[in-house]
């Protein structure tokens, strides 16, 4: 728990190191665009979000039938948000689908183009294969070339980082086995799809969220997910020695994620991090306590 404290004395004219904590540890019902704008600069080290793919989806609390551009267009002003709110060396792993089979959309090419625009360095593709391929019903032109359809048993894990490359930390917070790191470099990852919905329509696997964290963050390290769903970033964030931020702009949702990471539990000696003492509003955030002021090392 962060505590107020005095302002450490400085010598006259001495400038004051004004970063301030990161608002961590929350589960936070509004809208993404506003709860990134609150938030303070260079303050997350991971996000991990699948934005809404304007497809008609019925999330609880957000309509998906905008326009395209407009869809592009708000997603973008999310992305440069994010890009602020990162730290320098930090990442972005970005989940998409490719959308529709007659009416193809190459949604993960948008994306793609507009967070490079948005000022992130591209880092790869993961590609996380779903074998899902056991329910195909749209085959098109069966047996044909006529028109066939192929069938997307895939989706995209696009990852990017703010600035350089490297993420600093300390290496006594790294804990990806020397297996994990070698299995996880690997970019095609085979995971089937999570079957336990929380009343989600599209709810992560825990395994994919899990190699994601594992292999891009530390310890103690702010795990962010903006379009948060009904908690599984959070959650294993917490079980992993993370801190988190989730937001959601459905009220139900955050409720169910609340629950879920409040039951997750630390593993394998970490450092305990707080369940979420309860739902916060956008709003409240600004009712965080106020930043340490502190005197620069000499």
């Amino acid at each position: 728990m962060n505590r107020k404290r005095s302002p450490p004395s400085r010598p006259e004219g001495r400038p004051v190191d004004r970063s301030i904590e990161p608002v961590r540890d929350r589960i936070v019902h509004g809208d993404a665009l506003e709860t990134l704008r609150r938030l303070p600069s260079g303050s997350v080290h991971l996000a991990i979000t699948s934005p809404p793919y304007n497809v008609g989806i019925a999330y609880q609390g957000y309509s998906d039938d905008r326009s395209q551009s407009g869809y592009l267009e708000w997603l973008g002003t999310v992305w440069r948000e994010l890009h602020r709110v990162l730290v320098e060396g930090g990442r972005f792993a970005l989940n998409v689908a490719p959308t529709s089979i007659k009416n193809f959309q190459p949604i993960h090419h948008d994306l793609s183009q507009d967070l490079r625009h948005a000022g992130f360095v591209m880092r790869t593709e993961i590609i996380w294969y779903k074998q899902t391929m056991g329910r195909r019903t749209a085959w098109g032109s069966w047996r044909s070339p006529a028109n066939p359809h192929i069938v997307p048993s895939w989706e995209y894990v696009l990852v990017f980082s703010k600035g350089t490359w490297r993420l600093e930390g300390d290496r006594s917070k790294i804990d990806i086995t020397a297996k994990e790191f070698q299995d996880f470099s690997d970019g095609h990852w085979m995971i089937p799809p999570e079957r336990r919905r929380h009343g989600h329509p599209a709810p992560f696997p825990e395994e994919l969220i899990r190699r994601l964290v594992k292999f891009y963050s530390y310890r103690e390290n702010l795990v962010l997910d903006m379009f948060g769903g009904t908690g599984t970033v959070a959650a294993v964030a917490r079980q992993l020695g993370r801190h988190y931020l989730l937001v959601d702009a459905s009220a139900e949702y955050c409720e169910v994620a609340r629950a879920r990471v409040d039951a997750a539990r630390t593993s394998d000696g970490g450092l305990p991090v707080p369940p979420p003492d309860r739902v916060w509003e956008t709003d409240q955030l600004d009712a965080a306590e106020p930043p340490v002021e502190r005197a620069p090392a000499r």
